[in-house]
């Protein structure tokens, strides 16, 4: 079966397609084989909508509405780009959908108390126009289960990476950073997976507001600065990093208005922008290494392959610091490329797997990972 992976994350700068061919196997999960992967970068006017939409404590129904549609629109129309440069019969699509609130602990709301999660893109444009099925919507069955409704990639991690002799940790740094540690000859009740902190939001939003530009380019501006000791510090005492997991972050507690305090401890510090940058840049490396550390590492046994994936990959800087600190701790840090999958193919890949576990009616939840109390079959099927 060919299956189309759509993923578009809390970075907000665009949408990987992942075609994958999933077959049956013997083992519990089945065989994937990455046939092609395609990144669309979001037009201006819709990256700017839908950060304007993220966490927005002021908006209008009609305007979430039209970026719902919009979305949807956007999303087909990548899937139909990467079918054109590589044809080929696609029998499914899963789509995470762009996430605009995630509120994983309960609270109370008119009345009652509950968790909530929503993510736009309107499946139904694209089962219309691509004329297959597709799963969305993924996060609210595990969440009605008592999880987090993330991480969701660890079922990925697990049935590609799980090692006999290894143990091996999965993390990816997009917006978000998260990581799936995997012992060796691990069950998947023995796995753990959780959101460490910021990956490369803070980063991203300093970039931008400092330099007009969208991300630090292979790490060169934290490269010329020095980084912030007194503010990097009280940065890594916010609650989120010391919380234990399970857990899951996103623009709600690193987004705009946690970057721009940053930004405004950093200034009162130092003037120069590059400082600032390098500080935000030791901020996800720092709370990187103490989340696997902290949480992970005393289940992990002796040497690990630390493997990263996600846009952070490309920022040398970073992967330099993850290494001088995780390295003494028997970590072998190096990217998903070296093990034959693109480091921005792997999340799209795991909700082309969510979509086709979903087809055949089968739990696409770690409950070991989410908190879930039980595993769940995840998405919504949307029929042409």
């Amino acid at each position: 079966m060919i299956v189309a992976g759509v993923m578009s994350g809390t970075s907000a700068d665009g949408i990987d397609v992942a075609l994958v061919r999933i077959r049956e196997s013997k083992d519990t999960y089945p065989n994937l084989q990455l046939l092609a992967h395609e990144a669309f970068p979001y037009p201006s006017a819709l990256r700017k909508s839908v950060l304007a939409a993220m966490n927005a404590k002021t908006t209008s129904t009609a305007e979430l509405a039209r970026l719902n549609w919009r979305l949807g629109m956007a999303y087909a129309e990548a899937v139909r780009i990467a079918l054109k440069r590589h044809p080929m019969k696609l029998e499914l699509v899963g789509c995470h959908g762009q996430t605009l609130f995630h509120q994983a602990e309960v609270r109370s709301y008119v009345g009652t108390k509950f968790a909530c999660t929503w993510q736009a893109g309107e499946a139904a444009i694209m089962a219309g126009e691509l004329g297959v099925p597709v799963v969305s919507n993924f996060r609210p069955a595990d969440m009605v289960a008592r999880g987090q409704g993330a991480p969701l990639v660890p079922l990925l991690d697990f049935a590609i990476f799980r090692h006999l002799k290894r143990g091996r940790v999965l993390q990816n740094i997009g917006g978000i950073a998260n990581l799936t540690a995997i012992p060796a000859d691990a069950t998947a009740e023995q796995v753990m997976a959780f959101d460490s902190g910021p990956g490369n939001m803070v980063v991203d939003w300093l970039m931008l507001e400092l330099y007009g530009k969208a991300f630090d380019d292979r790490g060169a501006v934290a490269a010329s600065g020095t980084a912030i000791e007194t503010v990097l510090q009280k940065a890594l005492r916010h609650p989120f990093l010391r919380k234990a997991p399970p857990k899951t972050a996103g623009r709600e507690q690193f987004g705009r208005e946690f970057a721009a305090k940053f930004l405004a401890d950093c200034r009162a510090v130092s003037k120069r922008k590059e400082d600032a940058v390098a500080t935000a840049t030791a901020l996800t490396s720092a709370s990187i290494a103490q989340a696997y550390l902290r949480f992970a590492a005393k289940s992990m046994g002796g040497a690990v392959d630390y493997i990263v994936s996600g846009g952070g990959v490309r920022n040398l800087t970073l992967m330099q610091q993850l290494a001088e600190q995780l390295g003494p701790h028997g970590c072998r840090v190096s990217t998903i490329d070296d093990f034959g999958l693109p480091a921005e193919a792997k999340e799209a890949a795991a909700f082309a797997l969510l979509a086709w576990m979903t087809w055949h009616r089968r739990a696409g939840n770690v409950p070991s990972a989410t908190g879930a109390k039980r595993p769940a079959i995840l998405g919504q099927v949307t029929y042409v």
